[in-house]
């Protein structure tokens, strides 16, 4: 189904933290964030007239949803990306594998999509509606583009590391810190660094004192707005080809944070 001029067929994985620019608003960006080449490197693999799928983080949200996907739909045609459509994967979603609890889509209505974004959102929230149908089986295989925001990217690892974010989740001792996310990738990615840096959650220092102490026996790979880690594979869930992130970024690994890329540079993996 994938085909690109000179290129073969394969899988191109952009898990970006926020690709439509910081969303602290310390900069301002029309469209598509020019950081780190981020736009033209998506240029080099998009096929013209492609069929897109949005795909939820909150499928009852639909107010939320309809904004989203308008959004990205307007700023991808300003950018010059040919579109046929951008469908929308929520419990409204009527296809060959509807159903009317969960809103499945089946794996040959999921593969005949060329570009699949996974929204931004609620970690948690996004991650049981993949769980719940069953994102991560009907993704094997799948070539062409896959888009991760924000929480799409971090769900995008073979174990999601879910940090807590809304108040409460850091004191929770129900609140359950790793889960099954896609298998697109083993880098557990947290966006946002420059704006979430400083935060605090209940009570504690959002990264001093919940994150880095989460880290021992792990890796993260830390974003700011602006950049991005880009995969290539022969087909979703194959061990990747190359690895590089591209734009500031950092390493949080056994308590520790250090310097992993920076703005406008090419780091592979």
């Amino acid at each position: 189904m994938w085909s690109t001029q000179g290129q073969k067929d394969m899988v191109h994985i952009f898990l970006t933290s926020s690709p439509t620019g910081p969303l602290d608003g310390s900069r301002r960006v029309d469209g598509i964030d020019k950081w780190n080449g981020f736009a033209d490197r998506l240029h080099e693999v998009w096929k013209a007239d492609s069929r897109c799928l949005m795909i939820a983080a909150a499928p009852d949200n639909y107010a939320m949803m309809d904004e989203m996907t308008g959004f990205f739909w307007h700023t991808w045609l300003q950018e010059g990306f040919s579109m046929q459509c951008m469908d929308k994967l929520d419990y409204r979603y009527h296809g060959s594998g509807w159903d009317s609890v969960h809103g499945h889509i089946s794996r040959e209505d999921l593969h005949s999509y060329d570009v699949l974004f996974l929204a931004g959102g609620h970690v948690p929230t996004q991650r049981h509606f993949f769980e719940a149908i069953g994102l991560r089986e009907k993704l094997q295989g799948f070539q062409g583009i896959i888009i991760g925001i924000s929480a799409g990217s971090m769900n995008s690892a073979d174990m999601v590391y879910i940090q807590p974010e809304e108040p409460g989740e850091a004191v929770d001792k129900g609140f359950c810190r790793w889960g099954r996310g896609l298998g697109l990738t083993r880098r557990n990615i947290l966006p946002h660094y420059q704006m979430v840096k400083d935060n605090y959650l209940d009570g504690m220092r959002l990264y001093e004192d919940i994150t880095m102490p989460d880290s021992y026996g792990h890796e993260f790979v830390v974003l700011c707005d602006g950049s991005y880690l880009r995969l290539e594979a022969e087909w979703a869930g194959a061990p990747p080809i190359s690895e590089e992130v591209y734009g500031e970024a950092y390493v949080i690994r056994d308590g520790n944070v250090s310097e992993l890329c920076r703005h406008e540079k090419m780091c592979a993996l």
